[in-house]
């Protein structure tokens, strides 16, 4: 592969994150939150229920950080806190899946149903073409992510 179609290629993909990184921001903000606590939120609607401590992993989160997330979600009723029943000092973080989608849903119905246009668009072939694209590069950042934050600790 030639090295203009690389950079063209990383151009696109550039500009994706950082259109991304903007509509999300304007998202969060018509709904009362800032970019990083919507996107933290969509971890909790795509995994469901999980401890603190697995949230600040995923995260990347310090426990103290996570903390004051999960304060500004309870405040919002997107998330409740609950004991574990086996040991009290864990805490399991349940998403209000009700709350969550009555408040993101409206915001979203725009650009899901373009989006849906658009992926209809293509051939059965570019939408494997396009799901393998994104695996990879997925696979790709979570090694990166994964290294880097060994390196860091």
């Amino acid at each position: 592969m030639n090295t203009d179609t690389i950079k063209r290629i990383r151009k696109l993909s550039q500009q994706y994150a950082y259109d991304s990184i903007k509509m999300h921001e304007a998202i969060a903000l018509k709904a009362g939150l800032s970019g990083t606590d919507h996107k933290y939120l969509g971890f909790l609607i795509v995994k469901g229920q999980m401890t603190a401590g697995k949230l600040s992993t995923l995260t990347g989160l310090t426990t103290g950080a996570v903390t004051g997330l999960i304060d500004r979600f309870e405040k919002k009723k997107l998330v409740k806190r609950q004991f574990a029943r086996d040991d009290r000092r864990k805490v399991i973080i349940e998403p209000n899946i009700k709350n969550i989608m009555a408040l993101l849903e409206p915001l979203f119905a725009e650009f899901g149903r373009k989006s849906e246009e658009l992926i209809a668009s293509f051939s059965s072939k570019e939408i494997r073409i396009i799901e393998t694209y994104f695996s990879k590069a997925i696979e790709i950042m979570d090694e990166t992510t994964t290294k880097l934050n060994k390196n860091g600790k």
